[in-house]
């Protein structure tokens, strides 16, 4: 899932529109011409600021009961928490799903399942990883907006003039790696394959056909022959110096040329588009030794908080965006991202464009983390440093992984009580 990096401008809007909260919030009070205001917050900046009220203001213009305004906000959950306390809460968040079980049980979010029932709508429309991360104990506290995953971006003109076609497996992925990696002087300067997120370390996992819980989620399960082999893998393409660690640090290198494939999410096209010169390709994730699929999808939706004076007019927009394919489409031509909504992210507008195919063809498949409490700091407080670790050089593969159960274990059993 990617965090939307806060702009200085997004920083300022945001404080700016604290400031305003009680003359534009939730404070009953309707707008000029008579529509009720719904305010929506998010984490979303900068440029994103015009995206989404470019969405709101097509759906202000559909019909005139309501007006959806937007107000960026860093960090929004904490935001959330700290606005429920003070008794003014927005009306309508756009949300990291991932949060949705973090913040449920807090008492933050309101469940929509009798919006659901009373408007039949058909939850089956959505990719269903999606809607499960919306779900905490059977209740259901938001819709799916937006998905996306990580495939590989690859340089067409370097692997053409290699003689290369874009890997499908480990085995080729290493090898076009290999071919595609240039040094001079003994240096790296054209890395083959990028190497620099462990967090990406769950989707090779499940390549190699491991898990990351156990059946029942009360332990970690990434200890594992598969676990080893990932890392196994890992080490043998640095062993090939396809990549050393902080190469590009700084920069842009798949852009700039220095970096001949990576792992990107559909977040990264429209940046990528604008390179003059750079003619790229995106294919789905490899597949494992034995030939198995592995992606995580990520992404936002939409949810009501706990005590929203205009939840009607928040559920009335979220059920426009949300259900109704022609929105998410008009919004990923507005920002490029792909909707949750399965008839709208197979609209021709994505599945012909040859960026974007490879995204959809990858949801198919792809999964979500565990929900299961306490997941996040297995991943953030255990399993990414531990992998830090072996990528540095401090730790072995057994090692790393021995630390990361061992803190991973501790943290889940915690969190049990």
């Amino acid at each position: 899932m990617k965090k939307i990096a806060t702009t200085i401008a997004g920083i300022a809007l945001a404080t700016a529109s604290v400031v305003a909260l009680s003359g534009c919030g939730s404070s009953g009070g309707g707008a000029s011409n008579g529509a009720e205001k719904v305010v929506m917050w998010g984490s979303w900046s900068g440029d994103q600021v015009g995206q989404l009220q470019e969405q709101a203001d097509a759906f202000n213009a559909s019909q005139d009961e309501y007006e959806v305004s937007y107000v960026a906000q860093e960090l929004v959950e904490e935001k959330l928490l700290t606005a429920l306390a003070g008794g003014e809460v927005p009306d309508v968040v756009l949300w990291d799903r991932y949060a949705t079980s973090l913040y449920a049980p807090k008492g933050a979010l309101t469940p929509i399942d009798d919006y659901v029932s009373k408007d039949s709508i058909d939850l089956d429309a959505f990719y269903q990883p999606a809607v499960g991360e919306m779900k905490v104990d059977d209740q259901l506290y938001g819709l799916p907006l937006l998905v996306d995953n990580r495939s590989i971006f690859y340089n067409k003109t370097q692997l053409a003039e290699a003689g290369l076609t874009p890997p499908t497996t480990w085995d080729e992925l290493k090898t076009d790696a290999i071919a595609l990696t240039q040094k001079n002087g003994g240096k790296l300067s054209r890395a083959g394959f990028d190497l620099s997120d462990p967090g990406l370390f769950n989707q090779y996992l499940a390549q190699a056909g491991g898990s990351l819980l156990n059946a029942d989620e009360t332990k970690t399960a990434f200890n594992s022959p598969e676990g080893l082999e990932v890392l196994d893998f890992w080490k043998s393409l640095m062993d090939a110096g396809v990549y050393t660690q902080g190469f590009g640090d700084g920069a842009t290198p798949f852009a700039e040329g220095t970096m001949s494939m990576t792992y990107d999410g559909p977040w990264a096209l429209s940046t990528l588009d604008k390179v003059d010169g750079l003619d790229y390709g995106v294919t789905p994730p490899v597949a494992g030794p034995n030939g198995d699929k592995g992606a995580y999808m990520g992404g936002f939706g939409l949810v009501i908080p706990k005590g929203a004076k205009h939840a009607d007019g928040a559920w009335e927009f979220m059920k426009w965006w949300a259900t109704q394919p022609e929105n998410g489409v008009n919004f990923g031509k507005i920002a490029g991202w792909i909707p949750a909504n399965i008839e709208a992210a197979n609209d021709p507008y994505f599945t012909e464009d040859p960026h974007y195919a490879a995204f959809i063809e990858t949801l198919e498949y792809a999964k979500v983390r565990p929900s299961v409490k306490g997941f996040s700091d297995v991943e953030g407080k255990a399993l990414i440093p531990a992998l830090e670790q072996f990528l540095g050089g401090e730790l072995s593969a057994k090692q790393a992984l021995d630390q990361a159960q061992k803190q991973g274990d501790q943290i889940l059993a915690e969190q049990r009580g």
